[in-house]
């Protein structure tokens, strides 16, 4: 096992989980409910399924195209999200 891979990835998405909607839905849940235990066993299994299917997904996608296309893809769609938001988030904040 690559313990340094395992390392930046733990450490890369503990650190863009702690903000995430899904870390407010566990505090919410965890503050209304009898049994703590079961939010964190429930959201903790959540997350771990999530990860590995997204894991398994990105496996079978990496073994079906090339990795030059991949980045190529990526690369698009990061410049299309930007120019979205660039663009279209003045329009939305003058019409309000």
């Amino acid at each position: 096992m690559d313990w340094n891979l395992l390392g930046i990835s733990f450490l890369t998405v503990f650190l863009s989980e702690l903000g995430d909607k899904s870390q407010l839905a566990a505090i919410a849940l965890s503050g209304r409910s009898q049994s703590r235990r079961a939010v964190f066993f429930g959201t903790a299994g959540a997350l771990l399924l999530t990860s590995f299917l997204g894991a398994l997904a990105g496996g079978a996608v990496a073994e079906l195209l090339p990795t030059r296309l991949l980045k190529a893809i990526a690369a698009v769609g990061f410049a299309v999200l930007a120019a979205r938001l660039l663009l279209f988030s003045e329009a939305s904040t003058d019409a309000e």
